[in-house]
């Protein structure tokens, strides 16, 4: 099995307590009470510390945080990854379309986690599985995964701080006439569970929207559009889009049709972040799958 994970760093001060160069690093509160009370470690120079210890500048503090473990609800299965990236922190997948990010009730396996999940197991890895940034079952694309939950509490904190950026390809219903960034508030639908809209009460939302064709596929005016997400509220593409009149393609759920594409024809295109350990911009492609480009390219 793999080594437990662990950070390493250097003192940058004289007279500095532990506690606060491990607040630095930026370790939740509930991290370093699983590391201080769960079987972790706190060294200073090899040596095992209290967060109290005064620090030389110099000093090397190595945290190795306690061993992970997976969770009971997940079932591992072997399936097909296409992997785009992979280190010690993150995997970056390529989902195909009609497969779940996560399991469902509708579809409690065959999903992404549950292969990322035999994945791990079959290197090693003692991880459970924490998704960065999830796509609709139906949506193609980039996925983040996090291979330890500390990177995955840095990833969140770079979600809030609007440090990643996604970018989606799509074929939408009519001709969308100019360029437009769509700034409206999104909530849940009070008549359904799943459905949001539009609402004066819902969240902050914004899409910008780019048009990269104007076309006809079966006398149908459809527009091949890219997507810049501000926000990752649920549905907020499949919404927006909507709300102007454009609906994507096969997306019945908000007034799209399926008379010749049986999903959304959406697809995360363009993933850009900071890698949680070494903070260098990473930025990933993803061309759009082949039944979408043959509807485009017909």
């Amino acid at each position: 099995m793999t080594m437990p994970f662990q950070l390493q760093f250097k003192a940058m001060k004289d007279g500095e307590l532990l506690r606060e160069a491990i607040q630095k690093q930026e370790i939740s509160s509930r991290a370093l009470t699983d590391i201080k009370y769960g079987g972790g470690k706190i060294l200073v120079n090899g040596e095992e510390k209290t967060v109290r210890h005064l620090l030389s500048k110099g000093d090397v503090i190595t945290i190795i945080f306690p061993e992970e473990k997976a969770s009971e609800s997940l079932e591992p299965e072997q399936g097909e990854l296409n992997i785009v990236y992979e280190d010690e922190a993150l995997l970056i997948l390529d989902k195909p379309p009609y497969v779940n990010t996560i399991p469902s009730r509708e579809h409690p396996s065959g999903s992404i986690a549950n292969f990322v999940y035999g994945y791990f197991q079959e290197r090693g890895i003692d991880s459970t599985v924490h998704v960065v940034t999830r796509l609709d079952r139906d949506t193609s694309g980039l996925v983040c995964i996090a291979k330890h939950r500390h990177i995955h509490h840095l990833m969140s904190l770079q979600m809030q701080k609007g440090l990643i950026k996604k970018e989606y390809e799509a074929i939408v219903h009519g001709h969308v006439r100019k360029d437009a960034s769509i700034i409206l508030p999104i909530g849940r639908k009070s008549s359904s569970i799943i459905e949001r809209e539009v609402r004066s009460d819902g969240q902050f939302a914004r899409t910008d929207v780019k048009v990269l064709k104007h076309f006809v596929h079966q006398k149908e005016p459809l527009t091949h559009v890219r997507l810049h997400l501000h926000t990752g509220r649920t549905h907020q593409i499949r919404v927006h889009m909507s709300h102007i009149g454009h609906p994507l393609v096969g997306d019945e759920l908000y007034g799209g049709s399926k008379d010749f594409y049986d999903r959304q024809a959406l697809h995360c295109v363009h993933l850009e972040l900071f890698h949680p350990l070494t903070r260098k911009k990473f930025i990933f492609s993803s061309e759009i799958v082949d039944s979408m480009k043959k509807i485009i390219h017909n």
